[in-house]
């Protein structure tokens, strides 16, 4: 084989093996992101309970471990320094089913009683989402979805 050959060769393979470990690198830099997250909330009226139903879809599918979920106010210590990953680690977690190819909606619904409603204060809320992952890396979004309590 001549010089100029197996140069050709080394430089492809050096090519190739770099476009490889590229590939590789993207796939591991994929994150379980939440997305179209959806916020409703109902106060009690009457003898009838409200609720708080938060919905999202979650990519990465395959690989989600939990979901959880945080209401906070906006007028409240999350304002300053918004939710952690430690913070969210009593929330409480949603339920999730297959939605499409590698994606999950997760749903949350927590029931309101007029007692909660009465003691909750007044105005923008948001709603924090911690995607855990089987291998322990995590996704965190402090504000995926908002609604307002009147």
């Amino acid at each position: 084989m001549s010089r100029r050959v197996a140069l050709s060769v080394v430089a492809g393979a050096v090519l190739l093996g770099g476009a490889g470990a590229f590939v590789l690198a993207q796939a591991g830099e994929r994150t379980r992101a939440s997305a179209h997250s959806t916020a409703r909330y109902s106060a009690p009226d009457g003898n009838r309970d409200g609720s708080l139903v938060f919905v999202t879809d979650v990519t990465e599918s395959s690989d989600v471990k939990s979901v959880k979920v945080l209401a906070w106010p906006q007028h409240s210590s999350f304002a300053e320094k918004r939710p952690t990953a430690e913070d969210m680690a009593a929330a409480e977690t949603a339920v999730c089913k297959p939605a499409g190819q590698d994606t999950v909606r997760c749903t949350y619904t927590a029931r309101v009683t007029d007692a909660d409603a009465k003691s909750s204060p007044r105005g923008t809320w948001h709603v924090a989402v911690l995607v855990t992952a089987k291998d322990g890396t995590t996704t965190l979004n402090t504000e995926a979805a908002d609604f307002t309590v009147r």
